[in-house]
């Protein structure tokens, strides 16, 4: 008889994401408030690793030492995403991903996914907006921090003064972006990995990887957008289409090319229809 973990390796990640949502609908339909409040708690870590990632830049300063600065900076923002998972607390990227598997298995509906995946945003810009809140009120962002923040928010909103090249430029980032974040979850989900530790270090490069080499996050850059909102103004357009194009980015990243993919690649029930094997379940 056919090994079923031999043809189908994801099974036990189809099978764990899935649960997952089944919570996740769950708790966004009937206990809306708690996902909202679980949302926030996810955004508020995003902002305060990123100032945190900020503050690594501006200690290591410019000149000889600053490439190890931005080295330095993207692995300690890589902790962003391990605080958020043993947390549980919920972020939008890696939502994309479970509920694109849940599309798939027509567990979930697509009005119940998209109200999943909008509240889920909405409560990770409320947890940005209250860490900017904190920050205006503040000096944290004088100095250093100040002058690495504002530069990169001219940088990501330069994307989109460089018309088709420059959105697709900042598309293409944000694809790789969330491919990277959920490729970890998946490492996570999928049962390989049993120790806590080494889930971390499977999160932690996963996210070094894109903030070290400027992928685009549309949570990072909502919290950055809203920091720099209030601390000194900013170009709403332009900040909005950034906004756009990386959030599309992400889901395709994310959800098309981890989730859907992955779906796809161990639904046993299509592959053993097809092959007339009605022997084989899929669970």
């Amino acid at each position: 008889m056919t090994d079923h973990s031999q043809l189908f390796p994801g099974k036990q990640f189809i099978s764990t994401v899935l649960e997952a949502l089944n919570k996740k609908t769950h708790m966004s339909g009937t206990l809306a408030r708690v996902y909202l409040m679980r949302a926030a708690m996810a955004g508020a870590i995003i902002g305060i690793m990123y100032l945190t990632e900020f503050a690594v830049f501006g200690a290591f300063g410019h000149g000889a030492l600053e490439g190890i600065g931005h080295f330095v900076g993207a692995a300690v923002f890589g902790f962003a995403l391990v605080f958020i998972y043993f947390s549980k607390s919920e972020l939008l990227t890696s939502n994309m991903m479970i509920v694109t598997v849940g599309r798939y298995y027509r567990t979930v509906s697509a009005l119940r996914g998209a109200r999943l995946l909008f509240l889920c945003y909405l409560g990770n810009f409320l947890g940005g907006v209250a860490v900017a809140l904190a920050v205006w009120g503040s000096t944290l962002t004088n100095g250093a921090i100040g002058d690495a923040m504002d530069a990169t928010v001219d940088s990501k909103l330069a994307y989109m003064s460089e018309g088709i090249a420059g959105w697709g430029d900042l598309f293409i980032r944000a694809i790789l972006c969330n491919f990277m974040i959920n490729l970890g979850m998946l490492m996570v989900y999928n049962g390989m990995i049993k120790n806590d530790l080494m889930k971390a270090v499977a999160m932690i490069s996963t996210v070094f990887v894109f903030a070290f080499v400027g992928f685009e996050h549309s949570v990072a850059n909502t919290v950055l957008f809203s920091i720099a909102a209030l601390d000194g103004g900013i170009a709403f357009g332009p900040a909005l289409g950034n906004l756009i194009i990386v959030l599309a980015g992400n889901f395709v990243g994310g959800g098309l090319l981890i989730g859907w993919y992955y779906a796809y690649a161990n639904d046993s029930g299509r592959l053993l229809h097809k092959t007339g094997r009605g022997n084989f379940s899929h669970d």
